[in-house]
């Protein structure tokens, strides 16, 4: 007789099938946190947004935020969500609507839309709020300019649209604001320009002051700056004197330090300005024995529109060189020296610019055409040591002119093998060239 096929049923054995599935989750569980595991990343500096602060301001309040308005986030998420995480995933705001009026706290709510699966917390857990009573307050506004106009051009005046700007906010902070400037970027102008600029406010101790608690009546336009370019050039300035010296003395001509200035001015007015004359009216050698000296204010003997570049150049030192008739002064730059017989082991050096002075007598016309350009040279035959000297000057002259007194020049004598470099010499076949002395002479 043929056995009856059983029929199993699902819940034959029900309890031990319940539990082998259950015991398979907690394996697959164990299995996923093994291979993808839950661990916690901290974000540093999140933004915190606030929320429903019209609850404040619409009493006529503000608020500000105490300490910083950011805070760390810590994550809770596995591997996977951690690799694709960023910080701008983490959204975190402060709901002035829970805000304990006590203490000012407001909790801090940290949102992952993008990530549901993971968990995060703020530290500090709440944002801290300070409520004032709101102020105004109208500025000045000052231009100051970053970076560099184009090579040969210098900004001129500026003027800056609107003039005023009035600030909203917490009295507090308007109390600290000392300035407000209109900051605008120059770099690579060459024309006369409209450039926009930056509002920013300095506080009394010369810091910057955030405005993110400030409101201001600027709207859409901001700022704005006309800046006037000009144009740039170097020029010498001339001096002439007037009057008569001592009886005996003669007046042979001025000379001007600095011997040149920068100006600046339109392109066109500037183009035709050769130099900076200071008239003989300006000085007056009358029964003058010695050369005159006198500082000159040049600003206004300056071409109409034109400026100097540095304002605090206006000063020139004029020399008028009065000289005993029979007598030529002649300053001589030192690198102009023959330098005669100087070791092999030893190199000259001197200061930059530096100078000597010498007076000849004579008969006056030899005197005017006196040229010592080639005729100057010290002997270094007795200096074999390094070391600083005062070495007398040898100069080849004409018969019938003299040199009133020895002169002398300080020179240093270097070992080249301990010197890094080798300063500047002269040598046995250099030659000397004349300049110009203060009293404008050959």
């Amino acid at each position: 007789m043929a056995q009856k096929m059983k029929k199993y049923k699902l819940t034959i054995n029900l309890g031990l099938k319940i539990t082998a599935f259950v015991f398979s989750v907690f394996l697959w569980l164990i299995v996923v946190n093994i291979d993808n595991p839950v661990s916690s990343i901290t974000y540093n500096n999140i933004p915190v947004t606030i929320v429903n602060d019209d609850i404040i301001t619409s009493s006529g309040e503000v608020y500000q935020v105490v300490g910083e308005q950011t805070v760390s986030v810590v994550v809770y998420a596995n591997r996977q969500i951690q690799q694709e995480l960023t910080a701008d995933d983490i959204v975190a705001t402060a709901d002035i609507r829970e805000m304990d009026t006590s203490t000012g706290l407001v909790p801090i709510t940290v949102d992952i839309p993008n990530y549901r699966d993971a968990s995060a917390e703020a530290v500090p857990r709440n944002l801290q709020i300070q409520r004032e009573k709101s102020g105004r307050k109208v500025f000045a506004l000052t231009v100051e300019t970053t970076g560099d106009e184009r090579d040969g051009y210098i900004v001129g005046d500026m003027t800056v649209n609107p003039e005023n700007v009035t600030i909203t906010g917490a009295e507090s902070t308007l109390e600290q604001i000392d300035r407000a400037v209109a900051q605008v970027d120059i770099n690579g102008i060459s024309e006369d320009e409209e450039r926009s600029a930056d509002l920013i406010l300095f506080g009394k101790d010369g810091n910057v002051i955030g405005q993110n608690q400030l409101e201001n009546n600027l709207g859409d336009e901001g700022i704005t700056v006309s800046i006037e370019v000009l144009e740039q050039k170097t020029v010498p300035v001339t001096a002439e004197a007037s009057g008569s010296p001592a009886e005996g003395y003669r007046y042979t001509s001025c000379t001007a330090e600095p011997e040149s200035v920068q100006i600046c001015g339109k392109s066109d007015v500037i183009a035709d300005v050769e130099e900076i004359a200071i008239p003989a009216s300006a000085i007056s050698v009358n029964g003058a024995r010695n050369p005159v000296e006198q500082t000159v204010d040049i600003t206004e003997y300056l071409p109409d529109g034109v400026r100097l570049v540095d304002e605090n150049a206006k000063n020139i030192t004029v020399t008028a060189m009065v000289e005993q008739e029979g007598t030529r002064t002649i300053d001589f730059l030192v690198n102009s020296i023959i330098i005669n017989d100087l070791a092999d082991d030893l190199s000259v050096s001197y200061e930059t610019g530096a100078e000597i002075r010498f007076t000849f007598s004579g008969e006056q016309d030899k005197l005017d055409v006196l040229d010592i350009s080639n005729a100057v040279s010290v002997d270094l035959s007795g200096y074999t040591q390094p070391g600083t000297y005062d070495v007398p000057v040898n100069v080849t002259l004409p018969e019938g002119i003299t040199l009133t007194s020895e002169v002398t020049v300080q020179l240093t004598l270097v070992d080249k093998s301990e010197s890094d470099t080798e300063g500047p010499s002269g040598s046995n076949d250099s030659s000397g060239q004349e300049e110009d002395s203060p009293s404008g002479e050959e």
